[in-house]
């Protein structure tokens, strides 16, 4: 992990990018689930899933492309699941919210230092 961000209270995934006003380098590749619609607006080199359109069906390319896209974002998946493990996603936070960015980050650092050993 490299930056995070955080909003109070219940807050869109897209909303709150928005508001960090982090831009990710051109160079780099940004691989977003469907709940990031209209990211390649702000970024080019960005991919998310295409929606099945009302009353039709996705095409058989269309498709391949969704799973090729949810095969390489799996790893990132796998990182939100080991935070929920520290419960500090997966539940309320319930001490001060100033402490919560610096517990956030020290919490991802202790999974980036696991990452580097393993």
């Amino acid at each position: 992990m490299l930056c995070t961000a955080h909003g109070r209270g219940p807050t869109h995934d897209f909303a709150l990018y928005k508001r960090s006003r982090i831009e990710p380098h051109e160079s780099l590749e940004v691989l977003a689930d469907s709940g990031y619609q209209g990211l390649s607006k702000l970024h080019e080199k960005s991919q998310t899933p295409h929606k099945k359109p009302r009353k039709a069906e996705l095409t058989d390319e269309q498709k391949l492309r969704n799973r090729e896209l949810a095969s390489r974002r799996v790893v990132v998946e796998h990182v939100i699941r080991s935070l929920k493990i520290f419960r500090i996603l997966a539940e309320r936070y319930r001490n001060r919210g100033q402490r919560f960015s610096s517990r956030f980050n020290l919490i991802a650092g202790l999974y980036n230092y696991e990452l580097r050993l393993g």
